[in-house]
């Protein structure tokens, strides 16, 4: 995996709690608190996508998805 360098800038005590996260947690790196971070934002965006998708029901397609289809094992 290719790694980028960035720097940012956080309130202190959101870098109290980075810290404290990493030492209960016994990760190596503020970096990888920050991914981990990441893959949480990254999963509830994805959550929120699925959740959209699901709600775009068309209801004329549901009536007719199993049309022609019987109740038999294959």
């Amino acid at each position: 995996m290719a790694v980028e360098k960035l720097s940012i800038s956080i309130p202190g005590a959101a870098l109290e709690f980075v810290e404290r996260y990493r030492k209960k947690h016994s990760i190596k790196t503020r970096s990888e608190v920050v991914q981990e971070a990441l893959a949480l934002l990254r999963e509830r965006e994805l959550e929120g996508a699925y959740g959209e998708s699901s709600a775009e029901i068309d209801l004329d397609w549901d009536c007719l998805s199993s049309d022609g289809l019987i109740d038999e094992a294959w």
